[in-house]
């Protein structure tokens, strides 16, 4: 089964929903103008529920159908990132520093596409609940979400989410069951050294030898204490120390990111990095702090949701368009607090080979659209059947 026919038709519809998101990003859990213009066309649509103000400016809205039964919730982010739009399309950023880099303005259209089919039909039994999640990119919305009980307040059962896919063709669906995206947490380390002339470092304690012993040293433990099996990623992406040529300085600074697909890589980590840091002070007598910061936990997609979702994807762009074990990725994403609280599954989709994400030249391609919205459409109607 291709696109639905009655969501093609309201193709010109997606995409001035979408441009105007896109043309008015907002950052955080300060998501009011979208929140808002989410609201307005829920109310246009007929949907029988619409909760707001979760977790600030999130929104819960309930579709009642046309039979009694369960209830599946769908969720789309829709915040946007603090950086600067260089593209000049009509539709460009009117808020600077602030653009939809992610295509949080598509993830948003797409659940309106479906909400406005599902509201239509209402083929299916049971409920579908809305999901329109603010501060995906740092905030932790999803989480502040699930901390404010919408799955049992809305007794959701099961609950899905996608993601545009910049790097696969138009329409291609990746997923894959248990760990499909990564953890993402952030370290800093203080080291307190002793200064000085840079003609006597005989008489100093040097923050920056034990800085670089530490870089090296950290690097050592996805080569070496790891299995390549269980991946981890370790990245320094900070290191300040310093501020002339002849002076040795006191102190020196570095920050990091570590990514994980499992508690188990997770813990290893973080032992390493306290007995490297550790050892480091012993070594060279000077003082080191390790600060640690748990950050999302690694989106773990349950089994038999995630084989069901692939079917359902295969039928919307057909099974040659469809990879159900496609390789984890080492970004994150905070659905995954909500499938920690409900079975479920993340899938993400094909939009055309262009600019990745994060990037000031990327944009949302709206043909995806009718496709991300009929799959999730489907999914209610296959997961839900009238009985």
């Amino acid at each position: 089964m291709p696109v639905i026919n009655r969501i093609a038709d309201f193709f010109n519809d997606m995409q001035d929903w979408r441009q105007h998101i896109h043309s008015n990003p907002e950052v955080g859990f300060e998501c009011y103008k979208t929140a808002d213009f989410v609201i307005s066309k829920l109310k246009e649509f007929g949907i029988d529920e619409i909760h707001t103000k979760i977790a600030k400016t999130g929104v819960v809205a309930l579709i009642r159908g046309g039979s009694p039964g369960k209830t599946i919730g769908l969720r789309a982010d829709m915040d946007a990132l603090p950086l600067s739009e260089v593209l000049n399309h009509p539709y460009k950023s009117k808020v600077p520093g602030v653009m939809h880099a992610c295509g949080h303005d598509g993830h948003t259209t797409m659940l309106l596409g479906a909400a406005k089919y599902l509201t239509e039909t209402r083929n299916f039994s049971g409920n579908v609940a809305l999901i329109f999640q603010p501060a995906e990119e740092g905030g932790g919305g999803a989480e502040v979400m699930c901390k404010e009980g919408i799955m049992d307040r809305f007794s959701i059962d099961q609950v899905y989410g996608i993601h545009n896919d910049p790097s696969s063709p138009l329409g291609f669906f990746k997923t894959n069951q248990g760990p499909s995206m990564a953890a993402a947490d952030e370290f800093s380390i203080f080291i307190e050294g002793k200064g000085g002339h840079a003609a006597e470092p005989e008489d100093t304690i040097d923050p920056l030898i034990i800085a670089v012993q530490l870089i090296q040293s950290i690097q050592t433990i996805s080569s070496r204490n790891l299995s390549v099996l269980d991946p981890a990623v370790i990245s320094i992406t900070q290191i300040h120390s310093g501020a002339t040529h002849n002076i040795i300085p006191n102190n020196a600074f570095i920050n990091g990111t570590v990514r994980t697909l499992t508690k188990e890589s997770q813990k290893l980590v973080v032992k390493r990095l306290e007995e490297i840091c550790k050892g480091q002070s012993l070594v060279f007598n000077g003082k080191v702090k390790l600060d640690y910061q748990y950050g999302y936990p690694p989106t773990v997609n349950h089994s038999e949701e995630t084989v069901f979702a692939a079917k359902v994807a295969a039928q919307i762009v057909g099974s040659e368009n469809v990879n159900a074990n496609a390789k984890p990725i080492m970004a994150s994403e905070d659905f995954s607090y909500m499938i920690k609280e409900r079975p479920g599954s993340y899938l993400h989709i094909g939009q055309g080979k262009g600019p990745p994400v994060h990037n000031p030249e990327y944009d949302f391609n709206d043909d995806l659209s009718p496709i991300g919205a009929s799959f999730l459409a489907k999914l209610v109607e296959t997961a839900q059947p009238i009985k």
